[in-house]
């Protein structure tokens, strides 16, 4: 059995808990629960404060976990990142109210910040040798200028709407990051086992969000051109159809070169174009 920290609540409960459900693994009512043993693989589920999965991680409470790299960074526990999961991005961003005249970091020398991330904030001043004092608070940072407690926010950025509603502007970054799983060090081979199929699973769920497959008709006096447009995975699978003089291609297509792709093939004469995702690519 291989124990899982997740987050009980916030932004990467969902989708940790939706990453284990695309990998086949069976979580049933797990809403408001602590804890919970999948029926159908063995992994037993805890559903953990943010801010306390690394160090559970750490000390063995937890095998592996979720988290975001802003906790794991902040807290500086000694845990191996074994997988990036591409989910909960977002960005770590210093952010000043509208009137300040910022040019760069060296505005902030002497002025107050207030963070709930005050290790990753010290470092960065560190870093670019500013001496600013850091107020750390747990929630609500975004007012904190507003109120008079500080001069510049440190908070965690998506959309940046929040900074806006506030009256800020994010001016610059210290840290991109997204939610990651973590191990313990000294995995027994067992455990090392159930993880190294538990990652087979992930990894095949994140390559088949990043492709689609693609079904199309082509003329066969086109058909090479059609071809070299599609690689696929090895090469495209063509197929004649009922009509002479015309194939059915199939093939797989990165998201990242989808659009130009499809436009190309339309310019190769490529005609009644079905575009399907994907559940699962096993490569």
């Amino acid at each position: 059995m291989l124990r899982i920290a997740v987050q009980k609540s916030g932004r990467l409960y969902e989708d940790s808990v939706q990453l284990l459900k695309e990998c086949g693994i069976d979580l049933r009512n797990v809403k408001d629960r602590l804890r919970t043993v999948s029926e159908n693989f063995p992994l037993e589920v805890f559903f953990l404060r943010d801010d306390d999965i690394p160090e559970y991680v750490e000390d063995g409470v937890a095998d592996i976990g979720i988290v975001g790299q802003n906790v794991l960074l902040e807290k500086g526990r000694k845990v191996i990142t074994v997988e990036s999961l591409g989910f909960g991005k977002c960005r770590l961003s210093i952010a000043v109210p509208k009137t300040f005249d910022y040019t760069g970091i060296k505005d902030l020398e002497g002025k107050r910040i207030a963070t709930s991330y005050p290790a990753l904030v010290k470092s960065y001043l560190s870093d670019n040798q500013v001496n600013a004092s850091i107020h750390e608070i747990s929630g609500s940072v975004e007012i904190a200028p507003g109120i008079g407690l500080s001069d510049a926010v440190a908070d965690l950025v998506s959309s940046g709407g929040t900074l806006f509603m506030n009256g800020l502007k994010e001016v610059d970054i210290i840290l991109e990051s997204q939610a990651v799983m973590v191990a313990k060090p000294g995995l027994t081979p067992a455990q090392q086992s159930i993880l190294d199929k538990l990652l087979f699973r992930i990894r095949a769920v994140k390559k088949a969000k990043k492709t689609k497959y693609v079904l199309l008709n082509a003329p066969n006096d086109q058909l090479e051109k059609i071809i070299a447009i599609l690689p696929g995975m090895r090469s495209p699978t063509v197929l004649p159809l009922a009509q002479s003089g015309w194939s059915s291609v199939h093939s797989v297509l990165s998201e990242d070169e989808f659009w130009d792709r499809i436009e190309r093939l339309k310019d190769a004469g490529a005609e009644g174009i079905l575009v399907v995702p994907i559940e699962k690519m096993i490569i």
